[in-house]
């Protein structure tokens, strides 16, 4: 906090002041003024004591986590937006921007059918929003993929447990690696679309290539399983991985906080650097497979 312009007071005089205030709220200036025997009135805009700043609120109208991946697309595309995550069950989008939103600049880029409504506490400090909707850690969120990559590696090893080679462990799990994977991107297809639109480059200017790409990855973990055509399809995991992997890189500097698709909308993981190790795993092992 700093003050300009400060002169020492005489008694009963009025101090004019101008007061930097970053994650302090109105009420702790004021209370800590008045402990001292001063009175206070504070006058300052939202925007000047808080940024960046997060706002939390009520979206209704949700049916999906296609709506839900529909909705983060649309305002993470604001250009004063830097970070959206939206929870389908609690009805609710917590948005980190560089200046107070309200329901209508929300409401103005959404569909109709959906009904946003302002904050209980509009004037509420960073803090305590990040106290009222606390996330569960990213390593938790990311328990799911940690279970299921354990799970594919596992699998491959008892798949190759009386005559295991690396190459066909590599071969195989990577096999298993698309039809897990590809298996949750079924079980709601819509909101995997939605969802890898945000980040996949390919996806995000060709619609059709984000409906199809849970057949690519069938086809090609039953290619690799079967050793069918291997060659192709370690070409292919390159080229697919590779597009996806530069989206992810670019979603990661940018910090911007929405869901990975990789295990479609069903499981909600955040997109992290996990998401990145767990394509170049597959990367570096179509590229060893192709070298040897």
């Amino acid at each position: 906090m700093t003050t300009e312009g400060f002169k020492p007071p005489t008694a009963g005089a009025e101090i004019q002041c101008s007061i930097q205030l970053s994650y302090v709220a109105d009420r702790a200036v004021s209370s800590t003024i008045a402990n001292v025997g001063h009175t206070v009135q504070l006058r300052a805009t939202f925007d000047e004591y808080l940024y960046p700043m997060t706002q939390t609120f009520q979206i209704k109208g949700m049916t999906c986590n296609g709506c839900r991946s529909s909705i983060e697309k649309t305002l993470s595309d604001l250009p004063q937006v830097s970070g959206v995550m939206v929870h389908l069950e609690e009805e609710r989008a917590v948005i980190e921007s560089e200046h107070v939103l309200s329901a209508a600049d929300l409401q103005n880029v959404l569909p109709d059918k959906y009904s946003v409504s302002s904050p209980k506490n509009p004037m509420a400090t960073t803090t305590d929003v990040f106290e009222s909707v606390q996330e569960p850690s990213k390593l938790s969120q990311l328990k799911p993929l940690f279970l299921i990559l354990g799970y594919v590696a596992v699998g491959s090893l008892i798949i190759n447990r009386n005559d295991l080679t690396a190459q066909d462990y590599m071969l195989d799990y990577m096999g298993l690696f698309y039809i897990v994977f590809g298996f949750f991107k079924f079980l709601d297809l819509r909101g995997f679309v939605s969802s890898f639109a945000m980040y996949d480059p390919l996806a995000g200017r060709i619609g059709a290539y984000g409906w199809i790409y849970p057949f690519i990855e069938t086809s090609l973990g039953l290619l690799l399983l079967l050793r069918v055509q291997v060659p192709a399809a370690l070409v292919a995991t390159l080229i697919i991985l590779g597009i996806t992997t530069v989206g992810v890189v670019n979603t990661l500097s940018r910090k911007r906080e929405i869901q990975c698709a990789c295990l479609g909308s069903v499981l909600k993981l955040p997109m992290t650097q996990a998401t990145l190790i767990e394509n170049a795993i597959m990367i570096v092992m179509a590229l060893m497979l192709l070298l040897q």
